[in-house]
């Protein structure tokens, strides 16, 4: 088993050289998914078995259905103005984060009058804004707003340190040991 946290300049290469050798991996590298569906073609040329998320952590990932369902009820309100804030240490390398465009890719599905996420505030409004900060200490707070002019809707998933993270990949390691295929963490957690 092997578990895959590079970057983006060695991920995709690692993930193929995992499934050459037939060792099942699960990653969470962001900022190669451009050669996901290279990936997963070769997942299944080999038979192996990839597990990929851009958070690990069981808490973001309830948070990524709880993000669809309000996009969801959303949807029909145009007086309502989104956008997605996130926050994590200065070390981190990508912005915005995976998990924040994970989130406004699904916001996007829901939200048609959305054509696409900028990594910047934004008055045109098919455009879905995310604001990204960088402070210390600050392992990963990521807030959707939908704002009008009479009320305001956030939810707000905070983390308070990066153990939930860890903990979410052994977690998946554990589930794709023995399988075959190409997984994600909805599978895991049953959504």
């Amino acid at each position: 088993m092997a578990i895959e946290f590079t970057g983006p300049e060695s991920a995709f290469g690692n993930i193929i050289r995992c499934l050459d050798a037939g060792v099942p991996v699960v990653s969470g590298s962001t900022g190669w998914l451009a050669r996901m569906e290279d990936a997963k073609s070769h997942c299944r040329h080999t038979g192996g078995a990839m597990l990929y998320a851009s958070n690990f952590s069981v808490g973001v990932n309830i948070f990524f259905e709880v993000n669809k369902r309000l996009a969801a009820l959303m949807a029909p309100h145009p007086e309502y103005e989104v956008r997605v804030t996130e926050i994590h240490h200065t070390e981190k390398k990508d912005a915005p984060s995976g998990t924040a465009i994970t989130l406004a890719e699904q916001i996007l599905e829901k939200i048609e009058r959305k054509k696409g996420w900028v990594n910047h505030n934004s008055d045109n409004l098919e455009e879905l804004a995310i604001l990204s900060e960088r402070v210390d200490p600050a392992p990963g707070t990521h807030t959707i707003e939908y704002s009008s002019a009479v009320d305001t809707i956030t939810i707000t998933h905070t983390a308070h340190n990066r153990r939930g993270f860890a903990t979410g990949a052994v977690l998946a390691a554990e589930f794709i040991a023995g399988k075959r295929g190409i997984f994600h963490m909805s599978d895991l957690l049953g959504f």
